[in-house]
């Protein structure tokens, strides 16, 4: 089985694939997150001097692409996670679930101006971020096999695990 765990930054795409991971113990689980797939810096453009994370085109998309097909081969589930989850067609297809943690911009610009993983980010880069979101990281597709979570609440993992059904 395959999953797509989609939504902007700071929605909580990692922190979920984690629980579900740590919840089939008894499963081969694989995660993987796009951020693993971005290509060098040297091969990144930039806005206003700033190193522009927030394009699709900022993804070794076949690499991770291959490495989806091959985890699929050799686990029981695997779980993609991202800003770009749902943009992909060729993704989209192999997802057997979808999950989109939706985030509404108050809560996203309060939890970005916390987060300090990469550096102080300017209120514009914020803002650009969630413009990208808007553009590249919605859930366009069908509803059949999708839960939308709004990551504002404690997410109930029981009923991201009936979901999954696994």
């Amino acid at each position: 089985m395959i999953i797509g765990i989609g939504g902007c930054s700071n929605s909580g795409k990692s922190a979920l694939a984690e629980q579900i991971d740590n919840f089939f113990t008894v499963k081969k689980v694989k995660v993987l997150c796009q951020d693993d797939f971005v290509k060098r810096r040297d091969f990144l453009t930039e806005i206003n001097g700033h190193i522009d994370w927030e394009l699709p085109s900022t993804i070794k998309f076949e690499d991770y692409l291959s490495a989806v097909k091959s985890a699929s081969k050799t686990c029981d589930l695997v779980v993609c996670e991202g800003l770009f989850a749902f943009w992909f067609d060729e993704l989209n297809k192999l997802y057997d679930k979808k999950i989109f943690l939706a985030l509404d911009k108050k809560t996203f610009f309060d939890r970005k101006q916390k987060d300090l993983r990469w550096g102080k980010e300017p209120l514009w880069y914020i803002e650009h971020i969630w413009q990208s979101y808007l553009k590249y990281g919605q859930y366009r597709l069908s509803k059949e096999n999708f839960m939308r979570l709004i990551h504002t609440e404690t997410i109930d993992i029981k009923k991201v695990i009936n979901f999954i059904d696994l």
